[in-house]
């Protein structure tokens, strides 16, 4: 599979010279006699002395703590690995140790399609979550207690979330726009003590109420003694027994942080729930903030006068990890609501606003702007932006070469793939590394990820399944309530034992690069030729007819496959046969034909999680006759009517098969 692809990108001295990876290298040469050639050898030690390394991390960003840990790693084993055992800190505190000189720096950025962009200070931040986490005391939250957050992405929130974090409880959130069914499938399993809920928003230019759910949750979940009610959508919202978000930040309380072990618990988050009852997936304090420390600050050269914007909402793990930008004392620039309205250009008029020098989204929302013909520095003064991030997806090269079409040479593309699992990249970006069009640079320091074959053997320039080796110190502490850890050991160690697998296609380049090539488990069996969908959709959303694509394989017992091909049009764009023709011919000639579509169907949009992934799984699930409720929860979904379509497309072949 090799070729040589031209690089898009390739660091000047200056990028180099300012990059916190040289920096960190010099700092191991300083101080340990570490001198490595290139990154492929700094990945390798990083690897093969993973302890080493991991100490190197907090020593370099020199991590507050109260007591220190007695050993970085007591075995390199998956699951159960225990890292800086004895250590004390608190994720909140690291954050506050920034800017106490300049305490009218913005912290926060804000603006939503209620509100116009406004500032809020490091000091004022400051003071919210000291008074917020006063209050959550008083109302007797405890270490380990869960705090249940309904809210949208609003400084609000993360107020919320570090005054949760300094005082120990468990942060879990989830976004408004979320159905009362999929909300409670999440909290009511973690038993939160405290709701923080939201009366409404506005999503696309409509209002959502959102009190009835609020009402909805407060009767659903037993466990909640205290609901906080913020008004958003109607400034004079209140609710019966509900507690007024501006009593919680009225008071003059000091800033206070909790001393925690290494692995209490930080965070709750879910996987999609799009089948099944959503796993409850813990994150420590230590683990979150060493992981983040590295990524963003290694890999995405992040810093303190940096602006950093990562478009979510808070139903998605990015959310998490917008927030980890405030570890390294960068501004955080959010934005709530729709990022097509009024048009595609809204959060890049944003970014002209808040002085964004690192902008981040869904790859669907490049490929969106690709395909709608957008050029954003003609909508906006884009000058100050250095990085984008793109993740949720993989973005086809298409859209690395728009990319550079439209921001020219001097913007890096970070490219990351992980997982909500791990709360961290597996694969990801370097500010010293060339960048090569469909490729994220390397695999991330301190990861031992690897494309591996069915008997567990490394593939070079191949295709395999994403495996990791040796344990990393953000990996989940535990499913919430799976006594045994049985459903975790299930989730990821039942395929290699002993090696986390995460169910996407990896390809390592001979460049070092990595490439993703789909979920493993919707993989394309043509006649023996296994092929991951993202390879379909470059090929086929690269038509301009083409919006969006979805594809399966339907495989059935004792008849042959049925591989539709379901296409979104352009506007505009009809399917005719002519068009139809130019896909297959499209898919024939850049793929083989083994994977030409039994039949191209159009439809009016493609099933995705709130987090923007295609949901192909469960639509081959319902076209092979599950039931609709039972493959997918349509609370769980950006755009739930999506299905409608393919439920009546398996009744109308189950009836021609009767």
């Amino acid at each position: 599979m090799t070729e040589n692809p031209k690089a898009l990108w390739t660091p000047d001295e200056a990028r180099l010279n300012h990059s916190r990876l040289a920096d960190y290298q010099h700092w191991l040469e300083m101080n340990h006699g570490l001198r490595f050639a290139d990154y492929p050898a700094l990945w390798t030690w990083s690897v093969d002395r993973l302890a080493d390394f991991w100490e190197s991390i907090w020593r370099y960003f020199d991590i507050r703590h109260s007591m220190p840990y007695t050993a970085v790693l007591d075995a390199e084993r998956m699951p159960g690995a225990r890292w800086f055992e004895g250590a004390r800190l608190n994720y909140a505190e690291q954050v506050f140790r920034h800017h106490l000189d300049e305490p009218d720096r913005p912290a926060i950025i804000s603006r939503s399609e209620l509100r116009p962009t406004a500032e809020l200070s490091w000091s004022e931040f400051r003071r919210q979550v000291a008074a917020m986490a006063a209050s959550l005391k008083r109302m007797g939250v405890m270490p380990g207690d869960r705090v249940a957050a309904y809210l949208p992405n609003l400084p609000e929130t993360a107020v919320a979330f570090h005054a949760c974090a300094a005082i120990g409880a468990v942060w879990s959130s989830c976004s408004p726009d979320m159905g009362s069914a999929s909300v409670v499938d999440r909290f009511s399993q973690i038993e939160p003590t405290v709701l923080l809920a939201v009366d409404g928003y506005r999503y696309g230019g409509k209002d959502f109420d959102r009190l009835d759910v609020v009402r909805s949750l407060r009767r659903s979940l037993p466990s909640v003694r205290h609901l906080v009610l913020l008004p958003y959508l109607d400034a004079q919202a209140s609710l019966e027994d509900a507690a007024e978000w501006k009593a919680l930040i009225a008071n003059d309380a000091e800033p206070a942080f909790e001393q925690l072990p290494f692995d209490h618990p930080l965070w709750i988050v879910y996987s999609s729930g799009t089948t099944g009852m959503p796993k409850p997936i813990v994150h420590g304090h230590g683990g979150v903030l060493i992981e983040s420390l590295k990524a963003h600050g290694l890999h995405g050269n992040l810093q303190a006068d940096d602006r950093f914007m990562w478009y979510s909402t808070t139903g998605w793990i990015m959310w998490n990890s917008q927030m980890m930008g405030l570890l390294l004392g960068a501004t955080l620039c959010i934005y709530d609501g729709n990022p097509g309205h009024p048009d595609l250009g809204v959060l890049w008029r944003f970014a002209e606003e808040a002085g964004i020098t690192f902008f981040g989204a869904g790859a669907a929302y490049y490929a969106g702007c690709m395909k709608a013909g957008l050029k954003p520095r003609e909508l906006a003064d884009l000058s100050r932006v250095h990085s984008l991030g793109t993740t949720g997806s993989p973005l086809p090269p298409e859209a690395y070469d728009w990319i550079y079409r439209e921001f020219g040479p001097g913007v890096l593309l970070v490219g990351i793939s992980g997982g909500t699992d791990v709360a961290a990249s597996f694969v990801c970006g370097c500010p010293t590394l060339p960048l090569y069009a469909g490729e994220m640079q390397c695999r991330a320091l301190g990861v031992a990820v690897y494309a591996m074959d069915e008997q567990g053997r490394p593939l070079e320039d191949e295709v395999g399944e994403l495996v990791v080796t040796k344990p990393m110190p953000s990996m989940p502490l535990y499913f919430w309530n799976d006594p045994g850890g049985k459903r975790y050991h299930d989730s990821y160690f039942d395929t290699y034992p002993g090696w986390w697998r995460h169910g996407d296609w990896l390809r390592i380049t001979p460049r070092g690069g990595a490439i993703i090539y789909g979920r493993s488990d919707t993989t394309i069996n043509r006649h023996g030729i296994r092929m991951g969908t993202s390879e379909i959709y470059r090929v086929v959303e690269a038509l301009d007819e083409v919006q969006d694509s979805l594809v399966v394989d339907l495989e059935y017992l004792g008849r042959e496959s049925w591989m539709p091909l379901f296409v979104v049009l352009a506007p505009g764009a009809v399917l005719d046969d002519a068009l139809k023709q130019r896909i297959n011919r499209h898919i024939r000639e850049a793929l083989s034909a083994r994977h030409v579509p039994n039949e191209i169907i159009a439809i009016g949009a493609v099933p995705r999680t709130l987090s923007g992934k295609k949901m192909e799984l469960p639509v081959k699930k319902i076209l092979l006759g599950m039931q609709a409720d039972q493959a997918a929860s349509r609370d769980a979904m950006a755009n739930p009517e999506s299905l409608d379509v393919f439920i009546d497309l398996a009744r109308q072949r189950q009836a021609a098969a009767a």
